[in-house]
């Protein structure tokens, strides 16, 4: 019997510990950068995202405009003022250059995301910024 409650302490204690932990971030692969002649001070930014099993990003925004198109899983987008929507692979998502991002994350628990991003934005800007 103090075997059994021994393993079923250590069972909850390992249960708490993973519940407590932060979600898996996303990873963001930068693909190119080009300054475009014909928009003076503006750049095209592509990229790829990542997003492990349960990941979730901060709310953000980026003072562009972004493009996003889904090559794999499922992800969840919203815009502050908008409803959430849930994409799969071929699906597009905008975002505005004033708009936050409020809701980012994989809609899966157990498979992996991936999504390809376009940003067109001030040369030299942060790709993100904080949003509250």
């Amino acid at each position: 019997m103090a075997m059994f409650r021994t393993v079923a302490a250590l069972l909850l204690a390992a249960g708490a510990a993973n519940a407590q932990q932060p979600p898996p971030e996303a990873v963001v692969t930068p693909l190119i950068t080009k300054t475009l002649a014909d928009y003076p001070g503006k750049e095209v930014l592509v990229l790829t995202v990542d997003y492990p099993p349960g990941a979730v990003d901060p709310v953000h925004r980026h003072d562009a405009h972004a493009f996003i198109y889904v090559l794999e899983g499922s992800i969840v987008m919203g815009m502050r003022g908008g409803q959430p929507v849930t994409l799969t692979p071929g699906q597009t998502f905008y975002e505005d250059p004033d708009g936050v991002h409020t809701i980012g994350h994989n809609a899966s628990e157990t498979e992996a995301a991936k999504f390809l991003v376009v940003l067109l934005k001030n040369s030299g800007d942060p790709v993100l910024k904080p949003a509250q």
